[in-house]
């Protein structure tokens, strides 16, 4: 929960918001792609984090008093917020992805199924880096701030970056230099 926790009190640092609001300023910068946020746990974290004294209630957006909750950042959010930045610029993590556990078992393959079945995960990745540069670009067009778009940079990046391993193992395997 601390990047959902970073991902909150960052975005009501520019002013309170309800919920909803902070979803779609998350979404509007295409969170879900690089910081592994479930947008449903933002009301569970938003109404924690009110509990815990960082941040408050500075409203509520209808008139008879049971509508959306409107949250303000308090000094102790704020200090939280600049304690986890700090954080998360020296966390080194590594990315998990069930990828590099088929990896480790494709020498249980056939060999000759092998460039195949790379060759469609390269097809995939494809694919999926296409669409997901399509909605990068919407994002842009949208309005994400270009520091918030260095996030989407650093994805495609790593798609780029596989994509270009998939080719070069594809002729590992031919040469029997793979598995």
């Amino acid at each position: 929960m601390s990047s959902t926790r970073v991902l909150i009190l960052g975005v009501l640092l520019d002013g309170p918001l309800h919920g909803y609001e902070v979803r779609k300023k998350l979404e509007l910068w295409g969170a879900q792609h690089w910081a592994n946020i479930a947008f449903g746990s933002i009301y569970h974290a938003l109404g924690k984090m009110a509990q815990e004294g960082l941040l408050e209630v500075v409203g509520d957006d209808r008139p008879s008093g049971r509508g959306r909750t409107v949250y303000g950042i308090t000094p102790e959010g704020r200090a939280e917020f600049d304690r986890r930045l700090r954080e998360h610029w020296s966390e080194i993590m590594p990315i998990v992805d069930p990828f590099q556990v088929a990896l480790t078992f494709m020498d249980r393959l056939p060999k000759a199924d092998l460039p195949a079945i790379v060759r469609e995960r390269a097809e995939l990745l494809r694919a999926g880096f296409a669409s997901y540069e399509r909605a990068r670009h919407a994002k842009r067009a949208a309005g994400a701030p270009r520091h918030v778009d260095e996030c989407l940079e650093l994805t495609a990046a790593e798609f780029r970056a596989q994509l270009e391993w998939l080719e070069q193992a594809v002729e590992r395997i031919e040469h029997d230099d793979l598995p």
